[in-house]
């Protein structure tokens, strides 16, 4: 049997302690014999190879179990950043030519196809030659990442494309280990789950070119005013550069940045060359660098732009099943259907036509609107003019239903008693009018009901009112059309029924709640349409009663994929019969009538001019075999939309019509672009 020995040698030199049994036990560090004994001085600190084997060992395991946990408990979100998901929204002329682009971030979306190989190359080398082989991260990458990070070097170099793609849509661009390494680990995971095209395609439609523009496609409209699948290698080694730090390789910025560009640029088409994706004669054929065009002037919504871009969201949004929401994430292009060349030329139009308006002269002159539409017998909009900048004035005087139609209402009252005859009896049958039916063209006669003189809430009578007070005797409708005589215009609303001639307006495309009171007054314009409608309803006159809505957008696409557009069929508003007579009668004004002014714009135009009892709006409304145009002029404050008098606008006679500065603007625009 063997005793424990009690004390003895060692006991108070740190070798072993005794537990609470008396027991002796070792220290940690002396099991593992560090500090090591029977050494003296540095020797006795420095550890045994075994003991050095055992740390690497216990170090691996320790590694291996952290990124095992690492890789176990981190996941590849569900969904992109919001960041890496927002674009533009691009809206083009009719023509396909870029108007404007919408939103805080200049990114659209291309599917992979449409970047050429060699471009794709490009970018893979001067990126990650490896791409397509390794497993989504680079070891040696990450070791001189977390290298650099600890020294407080640089951060950006190591990573893959695949690692970058995790960086700009899924994690955010702060530079920390915790964000190096969960990079890495969705990197593997992203890297088994996606194919490698689409990882590439994410990474070009993600990444930073500068100029304001993510993804490659919208990089290669800024540098080189192309779509991306018209760049060749030598443009693609470029775009490829500037993938390093766009702020230090556009050469538009400094002539360090030129040289930088210029090395890099070579550098990546010798790269190309070694990798076997670019030939070398083709190389060869590269020597000047592909200089990028001056940074181009954002398209924005100054001018009339704005209006237009409203327009067209407000048809997608009330035509489409693309929600508010939807929209405002962007990646659409809306193809418009507004004409360039006539949107120019209207507001050049209205420009030359107000130069002698001078609201700092006259106080007639103050708080004057213009607005204007010119639609396609189709219902295309092609142009309209919404006031004298959107960025100054965003409410649109084209689309405006506050001001009243005055007596260009009335060949839509024509329209309804050629098509729908008359009723003078109550209880009596409907009796047919034709163009040469005479009505009383006098000034001030008592407007007729069945049962005798219409008598107001005023409790007088309702009586007829000419421009000037001029009595014109027995007129035929047509000549009271020509003429613009609206004595009789006011009576044939009230021989057809007002609720009929609002029927034949509704039809025509006067939207409902534009619709003025069911008084004599009706008859004469006191109806609200905008110039669209009004333009959109006369073009009806020349198409044989057919007529179509108004719409401004002709398709829209998301990322290349066609979306559902809901698009307006043409109707039969009138008889051709009908049509035809309201086309003859409007035409007459322009031969000898009302509407002369107009004939300076061709041999085939209609119009007809339109005036207000009180003298608070001025309107031109015709069209020829193309286009349907109205112009509306009128003063108002935008905070309360009060009317006021147009008398004496630019200094004008009193007797002046009002109509007389939106003919101006309207021959004008038709001379030059209708």
């Amino acid at each position: 049997m063997r005793l424990h020995r009690v004390g003895g040698k060692g006991g108070g030199k740190g070798g072993a302690d005794e537990d609470q049994t008396g027991c002796r036990r070792r220290h940690p560090l002396r099991r593992l014999d560090y500090p090591r004994r029977g050494r003296r001085g540095i020797r006795r600190w420095l550890p045994s190879w075994r003991q050095l084997l055992l740390l690497t060992g216990a170090g691996a395991v320790t590694l291996t179990a952290l990124a095992a946990w690492l890789y176990a408990t981190t996941e590849v979100p569900e969904d992109l950043n919001a960041f890496a998901t927002q674009q533009n929204n691009v809206y083009y002329w009719a023509d396909g030519t870029e108007m404007a682009r919408i939103g805080e971030t200049n990114r659209q979306e291309v599917p992979l196809d449409r970047v050429p190989e060699p471009v794709q190359w490009a970018v893979l080398s001067a990126e990650n030659e490896t791409f397509y082989s390794d497993p989504g991260i680079s070891l040696s990458g990450i070791g001189r990442a977390v290298v650099s990070m600890a020294t407080g070097g640089d951060t950006q170099g190591g990573s893959t494309i695949t690692q970058q793609y995790v960086k700009n849509s899924y994690l955010n661009q702060r530079q920390a280990m915790s964000r190096k390494l969960r990079e890495a680990v969705i990197a593997i995971k992203l890297d088994q789950r996606m194919s490698k095209r689409d990882i590439l395609a994410g990474y070009l439609n993600t990444s930073w070119f500068g100029r304001g523009s993510y993804g490659i496609e919208r990089a290669a409209a800024a540098y080189y005013g192309k779509d991306v699948s018209q760049l060749n290698p030598s443009e693609g080694a470029f775009l490829a550069a500037l993938l390093k730090g766009a702020g230090q390789f556009d050469p538009a910025i400094s002539e360090e940045n030129r040289e930088r560009a210029e090395d890099r640029w070579s550098w990546i088409l010798d790269r190309m060359v070694k990798a076997g994706k670019l030939s070398a004669a083709e190389r060869a054929g590269y020597t000047e660098f592909p200089e990028p065009r001056p940074q181009p002037k954002a398209a924005g919504l100054s001018g009339q732009v704005g209006y237009l871009v409203d327009m067209a969201r407000a048809y997608v949004e009330g035509h489409s099943d693309i929600t508010p929401a939807q929209f405002d994430l962007g990646g659409h292009q809306i193809f418009t259907t507004f004409e360039k060349p006539r949107v120019t030329a209207l507001a050049a139009a209205v420009q030359e036509a107000t130069k002698g308006i001078d609201p700092n002269a006259r106080e007639a002159d103050k708080l004057l609107k213009v607005g204007a539409a010119s639609v396609a017998p189709d219902g295309r909009m092609v142009a309209l003019y919404g006031g004298p900048d959107y960025l100054k004035q965003g409410y649109d005087n084209a689309n405006a239903s506050s001001v009243p139609m005055g007596s260009a209402f009335t060949p839509l009252v024509y329209a309804a008693g050629l098509g729908q005859g008359v009723q003078r009896q109550r209880g009596g049958g409907r009796s047919p009018v034709t163009p040469a039916t005479v009505y009383n063209g006098d000034h001030g006669v008592n407007v007729m009901t069945p049962e005798g003189p219409y008598w107001g809430r005023d409790g007088k009578t309702a009586k007829t009112a000419n421009d000037g007070g001029r009595s014109w005797g027995p007129v035929s409708l047509r000549s009271a059309i020509e003429q613009s005589v609206n004595g009789p215009m006011a009576q044939l609303a009230m021989d057809v029924g007002l609720d009929r001639v609002q029927q034949t307006a509704t039809d025509l495309g006067l939207l409902p709640g534009s619709m003025g009171e069911l008084v004599p007054a009706f008859g004469v314009g006191n109806s609200t349409p905008s110039a669209i409608r009004a333009a959109d309803a006369y073009a009806a006159f020349g198409a044989k009663g057919s007529r179509t809505d108004p719409y401004s957008v002709l398709r829209i696409t998301r990322n290349g994929e066609v979306l559902a557009l809901r698009l307006p069929t043409a109707v039969q508003a009138l008889s051709a019969a009908a049509a035809g007579e309201v086309d003859a009668a409007l035409k007459g004004a322009v031969r000898g009538g009302s509407a002369q002014a107009a004939a300076e714009a061709g041999p085939d135009v209609a119009a007809k001019p339109g005036t207000t009892v009180d003298r608070t709006a001025g309107w031109f409304v015709g069209y020829n075999a193309r286009v349907s145009t109205a112009v509306t002029v009128f003063r108002a404050d935008l905070k309360d939309m009060k009317l006021l008098s147009l008398e004496g606008l630019g200094g004008a006679a009193p007797d002046t019509l009002d109509s007389e500065l939106p003919a101006r603007i309207w021959t004008s625009f038709m001379k030059a672009a209708g």
